[in-house]
């Protein structure tokens, strides 16, 4: 039997507008959208109704999998809890990041990530999951074994995004030895002897298997017509590289000069949400919002905050008078949709998913009071 259900009294965030009316939903996709509310259907009391929340970049569920160091989780109960607050937060579409690659900064052993992306599956077959979940993977390419844990995802449908990341010092994110010092040497405690000993075995490393590694994966993606995404990029050399490596995502670049060169070169550029928030970047970069600014950022990610990625817009919204809220909100549904080629979403428009956010905003931090995902309320 055909579902029907009508969401009326409704301030509509469309791609270039706002429409006070309904939207109909059947059969799990929008029907309708009217600019009059209706008589009939769910009452949303004025609040905004918003396209579902698109997630290419969370590190959220290795934080539930992985809660202390060396401690290890149920992957359901994991899976189960971050599902939850992803959700929770107007997010019905997530790449869950998976590491690929372990060395002396972290990682997991070989069929730890394999596991987890099993235990996702069952846990949709068993419907125990609110949001859509596909996977994005983080490959270390100066890690030795990137390639080993790779393969184990080589046939994986559910693998959409991949990046490419080398956090080695005095590349990318670690420019500076200052950056690098804070993060692996003042905050883990380190002597000077083994900081030295550190750096050096990380920068060997990246010398013998950054170039190979980031040849091989992308070759690879390319073949499957998977996105790929350059992590951190900072130089006009590394934007020259992931153009010729076909690359569709720049995430956080570290510099003005990246994040330019890759907006131009057609790439959409990544920041993290939480950076907005924060007001400037948690590693000592450049602030997203200066990005903004210069009309050069189009997608933001959580990261590490689920919250932020409805928090975030908004604040855009608010505070650049550059920056309509249509226009914030698509940095977190249309455009990240449309860059990995989810054409079926991330838009309130007649024949997609029925994926909605309804969102009252009193003042300051929005509120999330109901998520439907393919129009069956999940939140």
């Amino acid at each position: 039997m055909p579902t029907e259900l009508t969401l009326t009294n409704a301030r509509i965030v469309l791609e270039d507008d706002i429409v006070h009316g309904a939207v109909v939903i059947r059969d799990g996709l929008i029907a309708e959208i009217s600019d009059t509310p209706t008589v009939a259907g769910e009452d949303m009391g004025g609040d905004y109704l918003l396209p579902g929340l698109v997630e290419l970049h969370t590190d959220h569920l290795e934080a539930h999998y992985s809660p202390r160091p060396g401690v290890r989780w149920n992957t359901t109960a994991a899976i189960q809890a971050h599902d939850a607050q992803v959700a929770s937060s107007g997010i019905t579409t997530v790449f869950d990041c998976l590491r690929m690659g372990s060395d002396a900064d972290g990682g997991f052993e070989k069929g730890e990530m394999r596991a987890m992306a099993d235990a996702l599956e069952e846990a949709g077959r068993q419907d125990r999951l609110r949001a859509d979940h596909l996977i994005h993977l983080r490959c270390e390419v100066s890690t030795d074994n990137v390639l080993d844990h790779f393969e184990e995802f080589e046939n994986d449908p559910q693998v959409r995004l991949v990046s490419l990341m080398d956090h080695a010092p005095g590349q990318r994110q670690f420019q500076t030895m200052e950056q690098y010092t804070l993060y692996y040497k003042t905050k883990r405690g380190l002597s000077d002897a083994a900081f030295a000993e550190f750096c050096n075995r990380q920068q060997a490393l990246s010398a013998r298997y950054a170039k190979p590694h980031r040849d091989a994966i992308a070759a690879h993606c390319a073949a499957r017509g998977i996105a790929v995404a350059s992590h951190d990029d900072a130089t006009l050399e590394h934007v020259e590289e992931a153009i010729g490596y076909g690359i569709r995502l720049a995430e956080f670049p570290t510099s003005v000069e990246a994040a330019r060169a890759s907006h131009g070169a057609g790439m959409s550029v990544l920041m993290g949400a939480p950076n907005i928030v924060r007001g400037k970047s948690h590693s000592g970069n450049i602030a997203a919002r200066d990005l903004a600014t210069m009309g050069v950022l189009d997608v933001l990610s959580s990261d590490y905050v689920p919250l932020s990625l409805i928090q975030a817009p908004f604040m855009l919204a608010d505070e650049n008078e550059a920056i309509s809220l249509p226009k914030a909100i698509a940095m977190v549904s249309s455009t990240p949709a449309r860059t990995v080629g989810l054409d079926d979403r991330g838009r309130i428009a007649v024949g997609l998913r029925a994926d909605l956010v309804r969102v009252r905003r009193p003042e300051g931090v929005p509120v999330v009071r109901s998520v439907w995902r393919q129009g069956t309320r999940v939140a």
